[in-house]
Order: structure tokens, then C-alpha cells, then sequence
């Protein structure tokens, strides 16, 4: 008589459910993984894959990710020390970055942390698309494509937009918030002859756009704009970047010189920059869903994963039984609010400011006249070392 194969169930319980497998997501996922908790990760795409980004980590991130298992140092990634900014008209200003930043596409970095993840005993479910959450009797229930799941904990870490805020009628998805500001943004990759430690972000008409060496000698060319600047042109991105992006000289020369190496861009819309909110329906809200600063700041990714590290300490104190889910929510959103509030809202500023051509002429003046301006303004968006 054959022997019958013992059936393995399939664990459907853990401790913490994180829904969304980015910079926020991911580091989250290793850090309680690291910390001994059973974890399941949800992300919709298949790793790994590329991402609408600006692609420039500041350096307050570097410690963090060295300790989570990525050695940075042995990527040979190009280290940026410059900033260059300019006018839909050309006049610019340059100044040093203290702190400075690393380039790296997600691409690589997103795929580099999913396998630490999955080596130190995450369960990573990609190319699987979360359907709802559901919060009863103290316990999440997670309906996804690929079977149900239970957690004591979730986090929502999917980024600027997702099927769930509508589900969970975030204030954001209401018909009075629809009516508010909506960005675009589109990404290219790019062969350029460009300067290694420089980013550059240039100003067009209710938009701008970004420029910095990532691994391989590639470039990543990011820009966003208003909306309503691609209803104009009938939703042709070629004809927007002639019209438009091509009436700053910088820019046009970037486009006519650059070798392109995306059959097509990549598109993001509907962005809204400002604060969300750090929990809503009992999850805990990370990175982008928690709130978007303007990617003018160049900070989104660093703060995304120092929510995760906020979070992190929090939840192990929730599991020892120090604190309640209650006291949890609260010290979170607290915290949250704390560190990082009044950046997004300086970035809000920052941003009204550059899209009116005028005003950046006038503002890259200024900053040209008092430099330690520009200092001012680098501390309000960034942080310190964490």
C-alpha cells in the first residue's frame, strides 16, 4: 500500500499583515521579522519591477538600510552631493547637499530588500491584489486574490493610491476631495552624458522635473505635473513634454540629446500631496498612504521607511503586552504627525511656489542673493540620520 503524502496546511494566521511590498512595506516586514514576529506581505506587482520615482535616497537612510541586510557600500552606487534647480526659463541656482543622497532605481532596491524579506522568513505573496480588510472581534481578515488571511495587525503601505482608500472611504475619495488638485507622474529611464553627484530638478509651466544617476549608468528622468496639463493635450504625453516640459531650454535639450531606454513612460496619476491620515479603520497607515510629500523635496523615500522604523518600535511594544492597540494608534499617529506634518506641508508651500514661473524666477533670485536660505529649506524637508 503506497504511502499517502502528509498535507502540509498552509499558515493563514500571523501576527502582523502588511499590505503593499515598497520601501515602506518591505523594511517594515524585516524589521519584525528580524524581531521574531510571524509576518505576511501582500503586493500586487511581481518583483521585481519598476516604479514612478524620483530615485534619490537622502543619506539619512543609509544606516538603516546597511543594518536591515542591504550593504549599500558594496553596490559601487553613485553618491550625490549637488543640487541644481532652474526656471521654467532657464535661470537657475546650485548648491551643496551637507547630507547628499544615493541613486538607486527601485527596481533594484525594491527586489534587493523582497529577498531579505523572504530570507529572514517574511511570507511574500506578490502579483496578488488586496480586495478588502475587514477588522472584527480584534483581528484583521485580509481578502486577497490568492486566499484569505488573519492578522492581529495590519498595515497599509500601498503607496499614493490604491482600490482599498476607496473601500475604506478614505476623506481623500469623497466627491469634495476629488475636486482638489490631482498630479501626474511620469518616469523615464535614460542614457545621458550628466554629472555623477548632481540631481537637477527643473521647472516648467504647473510642473517639474527631476534628473540623477542611478546604478548602471542610468539616469532617472521623473517629472509631475498638474493634471489638467495632459486633459490639454488630450492625454498625449509626447505632445505635453513639446508643448510644455521643452519651453524650459534645460529640458529640451535633456529630451532632444537623452537615448530613451523605456519603449513607453511610466504613468502614475490621480497624486495628492498632503496629509492622509497615520490610522484609519484601525490600520496602520505607512509611507505614501499615511501622506505625500511633494517629491520636489526629494525626501518621500526616506520617510517611508522611517515611518516603518516609528512603527516598528511601536508594535513590539503592542506584542509585549506594554502598550494597547489603542495606546498603539494613538502614540503612532501622534508621533507620526510629529515628525513629519510639517514637512508635507512646507512641501505643499514649496510646490504652489515653483509651479507659478514667475514666482521660481523671483525665488532662485532670492535664494542666489541669501544662500543660507537654501540650507533652510533642505533642513524643513529632510531629516537626521536614523
Amino acid at each position: 500500500m503506497a504511502q499517502e503524502k502528509k498535507q502540509i496546511k498552509e499558515n493563514k494566521q500571523y501576527q502582523i499583515a502588511i499590505i503593499g511590498g515598497g520601501l515602506a512595506g518591505l523594511t517594515l516586514s524585516i524589521q519584525m521579522a528580524d524581531a521574531g514576529y510571524s509576518c505576511i506581505l501582500f503586493e500586487k506587482h511581481k518583483y521585481p519591477f519598476h516604479k514612478v520615482c524620483g530615485e534619490y535616497i537622502s543619506m539619512e537612510s543609509w544606516n538603516f538600510l546597511e543594518q536591515l541586510g542591504l550593504n549599500l557600500s558594496e553596490m559601487n552606487l553613485p553618491q550625490i552631493k549637488k543640487l541644481n534647480v532652474s526656471s521654467p526659463s532657464g535661470k537657475r541656482f546650485e548648491h551643496k547637499l551637507d547630507l547628499g543622497g544615493l541613486g538607486i532605481s527601485r527596481f533594484l532596491l525594491d527586489s534587493k530588500l523582497a529577498e531579505i524579506a523572504e530570507n529572514k522568513g517574511v511570507k511574500l505573496i506578490d502579483d496578488c491584489k488586496v480586495n478588502d480588510i475587514k477588522f472584527h472581534d480584534n483581528s484583521f481578515t485580509i481578502d486577497s486574490e490568492k486566499g484569505n488571511y488573519s492578522a492581529s495587525i495590519c498595515s497599509g503601505a500601498w503607496g499614493k493610491h490604491s482600490n482599498l482608500d476607496n473601500k475604506l472611504a478614505r476623506w481623500f475619495t469623497t466627491n469634495s476631495s476629488k475636486r482638489k488638485k490631482n498630479y501626474v507622474g511620469i518616469k523615464y529611464h535614460i542614457n545621458i552624458d550628466f554629472p555623477d553627484d548632481l540631481i537637477e530638478l527643473h521647472n516648467f509651466k504647473n510642473g517639474y522635473c527631476g534628473i540623477s544617476k542611478i546604478e548602471d549608468n542610468k539616469y532617472c528622468f521623473c517629472y509631475m505635473t498638474d493634471s489638467e496639463n495632459l486633459k490639454t493635450n488630450k492625454g498625449d504625453i509626447k505632445k505635453m513634454e513639446e508643448q510644455l516640459l521643452m519651453q524650459n531650454p534645460i529640458l529640451k535639450k535633456y529630451f532632444t540629446q537623452a537615448n530613451f531606454l523605456f519603449e513607453k513612460p511610466l504613468v502614475i496619476s490621480q497624486i495628492k500631496i498632503g496629509y492622509k491620515k497615520a490610522v484609519e479603520n484601525n490600520i496602520l497607515m505607512l509611507g505614501d498612504a499615511a501622506g505625500n510629500i511633494a517629491p520636489l523635496a526629494g525626501n518621500g523615500m526616506s520617510m517611508a521607511m522611517r515611518s516603518s522604523f516609528i512603527l516598528n518600535k511601536l508594535l513590539i511594544d503592542y506584542f509585549k503586552g506594554k502598550i494597547t492597540r489603542l495606546e498603539l494608534e494613538n502614540k503612532y499617529q501622534k508621533i507620526w504627525k510629529s515628525e513629519f506634518q510639517k514637512r508635507i506641508h512646507f512641501s505643499v508651500y514649496l510646490q504652489y511656489l515653483l509651479k507659478n514661473k514667475y514666482m521660481t524666477n523671483i525665488a532662485i533670485t532670492v535664494l542666489n542673493a541669501v544662500p543660507f536660505l537654501k540650507n533652510i529649506i533642505i533642513r524643513a524637508t529632510h531629516g537626521k540620520p536614523f
